[in-house]
């Protein structure tokens, strides 16, 4: 697991997809902690989470009071976190989604913004279909810290992630599967700009698409340009 950064309060490092943060309810004998600790023979102490399928910037602490104050600055909306998607249909060229979410089925719903701006379109043809469909890569900067609020905000504005089982479509999942090799989530946590926990300096860290997002980006480089939407939202 690359290691982007790394000092003597915190590391950071590129997550793979496919890998759980920590076990938590799961069982998998695999984990980011684990991963990490082994790596620079410390314990140390996970900070925020990223979801199992997402890859990307992840930090963790190495002690539980630089733990603490790194927490507080993602609770009081002092970290930036940048991240990168495929999402289905032609994206607008910029939206600022505010949504409430709830943390859990019956929770009470909480404010939820996200920045969302397209980087580029394609029009990719079902090869079993012949139809051709649009799709975009985005960046989405949110603005509060809520569960699965990237994923979440995009699906409500009919934009899902492409590869998201839970709030994608199974049919351009299948269809990115099937052409591209698409496995997981076409989601990356691009960059993290936090206030350092020692003497609260900005600290920016950045993690390069990994390898499959990024030969799945250059291969539909070579795709026809998407056509803008009309008013009516894409329901395909």
């Amino acid at each position: 697991m690359p290691v982007l950064y790394r000092d003597s309060a915190l590391v950071v490092v590129n997550k793979p997809p496919g890998m759980i943060v920590h076990r938590g309810w799961a069982q998998d004998t695999v984990t980011a902690l684990a991963v990490v600790r082994a790596m620079v023979g410390h314990w140390v102490y996970p900070v925020h989470r990223l979801d199992r399928a997402t890859s990307g910037v992840l930090v963790f602490a190495l002690s539980p009071e630089i733990a603490s104050r790194l927490g507080e600055a993602f609770m009081s909306q002092h970290v930036e976190k940048r991240y990168l998607a495929l999402v289905r249909g032609f994206a607008p060229e910029q939206a600022l989604v505010d949504h409430p979410i709830a943390k859990e089925k019956g929770k009470p719903k909480l404010a939820a913004v996200t920045r969302v701006t397209r980087l580029e379109s394609y029009a990719v043809t079902d090869e079993l279909t012949q139809v051709s469909r649009r799709y975009s890569w985005v960046e989405a900067v949110p603005l509060t810290g809520r569960p699965h609020q990237v994923r979440r905000h995009l699906k409500h504005i009919n934009h899902p992630i492409i590869g998201d089982v839970r709030y994608g479509k199974g049919e351009h999942n299948r269809l990115f599967r099937r052409r591209f090799g698409l496995e997981r989530m076409a989601l990356h946590a691009a960059s993290l700009c936090l206030p350092h926990p020692i003497d609260a300096t900005p600290l920016l860290v950045s993690a390069p698409l990994p390898a499959d997002l990024a030969e799945l980006r250059a291969a539909l480089s070579l795709e026809p340009e998407a056509a803008p939407s009309s008013s009516t939202p894409e329901t395909a």
